[in-house]
């Protein structure tokens, strides 16, 4: 399998891992609050859909640049974003959440993102 497919594979989970989290706080607040590692969740379902909106936004970004095959852009933009499974991360561990429940879900993501963004810059480097 060629580094660009495997690139492409990884690009797509990061593009359906940013719907599926966005669209469960969206449509599934409390569920998917309970799966966060922060308990109990803030009051109110307000931060239900600012979590929901940017995650779906992460997502789009993505997908419009893997659609348009600016790969080299893609690669930069979830370099960026490895910021929210990072925040995530660090918004665990300083709300009550445990450290391995924090690195396990969002450090894991984290993780992720990062070998991503670093694969989609690698394939696109200049030689």
């Amino acid at each position: 399998m060629s580094h660009h497919r495997i690139n492409t594979g990884l690009a797509v989970l990061v593009v359906l891992a940013g719907f599926a989290f966005g669209l469960n706080f969206l449509l599934n607040p409390q569920g998917a609050a309970a799966g966060f590692g922060i308990d109990p969740w803030p009051e109110g379902n307000g931060y239900f859909v600012v979590k929901g909106v940017r995650d779906l936004a992460y997502g789009l970004t993505a997908l419009a640049l893997l659609l348009l095959r600016q790969r080299r852009a893609l690669g930069w933009v979830v370099l960026a974003d490895a910021v929210i499974p990072i925040g995530d991360c660090v918004a665990v561990l300083t709300n009550g959440g445990t450290v391995a429940y924090a690195l396990a879900v969002h450090g894991s993501a984290a993780v992720l993102v990062l070998v991503t963004a670093a694969s989609l810059l690698r394939e696109t480097r200049k030689r």
